[in-house]
């Protein structure tokens, strides 16, 4: 049985989307002259999203702030024959690791937990927020148990709500060598918290070793990098890498580049099927991720077009 395919709607609201954000409306109804099963929403400005974190809502573009209004769009949503395959949480302006008070991280990550399921979504994507170079301000220990106590409790946040928490590990934010990975994972230890694998992180953490500090900890390839994930996998993105990183405003290695199929070097009829074997995912959602290409409204089709392909070879 092939897989649905969604795209992460922040690839058309964030960086070189940033000042000329295609609208959420305009972007539904490309995804479904396309042929895509649904969208993995960014739940931020100006994509439909839970309030203002820190503000008032009315200032707040997107903001689906009453219940009615939630099952309005997803009333919409499932006219167009749409779904969604995830959602990806506002967290970024929380502190996680460099405070010892993460109940503002925890309400509202509630407060979207309870947003996703109003729209129907059962997994919600989370990163450690800040920067690497933030373990060299808080000793590594106290910040992983930090981290692990957070998203502990957010996993029973979200088991109230049927959801699963899945944590995108990236080269541009905290615990991105392999062994830390697993590390995290084994610490939370809840049934309903598992890993997002995407296929371009998974190059630059695994076999790159970008951004990681001191000694690189890496793979001879992802195959071998997935292989030691077997079993942790709850959601995958599939996307290419030339093994670089987006840059900066300053010009500095931020977090991995995500060039569409065919632009980068990955051999996906290596990488797919040691996926498909490591994955435990509870649903049937495969998601591109574009985040941070400039023209990635111009390469929507042709990544769906690939995406297709290997659906129907490993899906």
């Amino acid at each position: 049985m092939s897989k649905r395919i969604s795209i992460g709607t922040w690839a058309y609201t964030i960086g070189p989307y940033a000042s000329n954000p295609v609208p959420f409306d305009t972007v539904c109804e490309k995804l479904k002259a396309l042929g895509f099963h649904g969208v993995e929403l960014g739940a931020f400005p100006p994509h439909p999203n839970p309030g203002n974190p820190s503000g008032p809502d009315s200032d707040w573009p997107g903001a689906l702030t009453e219940k009615s209004q939630r099952e309005e769009l997803r009333a919409r949503m499932e006219a167009m024959g749409l779904g969604f395959s995830g959602v990806a949480a506002n967290l970024w302006g929380e502190k996680l690791i460099n405070t010892d008070d993460q109940s503002r991280y925890i309400e509202e990550f509630k407060k979207n937990a309870q947003f996703a399921e109003d729209l129907g979504i059962s997994t919600i994507r989370v990163d450690t927020v800040q920067s690497p170079t933030i373990l060299e301000e808080v000793n590594p220990a106290i910040a992983f148990q930090r981290v692990v106590n957070t998203w502990r409790r957010c996993c029973e946040i979200a088991e109230d709500h049927g959801q699963t928490v899945v944590w995108e590990f990236e080269p541009g934010f905290a615990f991105n060598k392999p062994s830390q990975i697993l590390h995290i994972h084994d610490g939370v230890n809840k049934v309903n918290f598992g890993l997002m694998y995407d296929t371009c992180h998974g190059e630059m953490v695994g076999v790159v070793g970008a951004r990681q500090p001191g000694d690189k900890e890496v793979f001879a390839n992802q195959v071998e990098f997935i292989k030691k994930l077997h079993g942790r996998i709850l959601h995958v993105h599939l996307i290419d890498s030339d093994g670089t990183c987006h840059k900066d405003a300053n010009g500095d290695d931020e977090t991995s580049a995500h060039p569409p199929f065919g632009l980068g070097y990955l051999n996906f009829d290596e990488i797919v099927p040691e996926l498909v074997k490591a994955s435990q995912q509870r649903h049937d959602w495969w998601t591109i991720d574009l985040c941070f290409w400039p023209d990635a409204w111009e390469a929507t089709a042709t990544c769906k077009a690939k995406m297709d392909e290997l659906s129907e070879k490993y899906g």
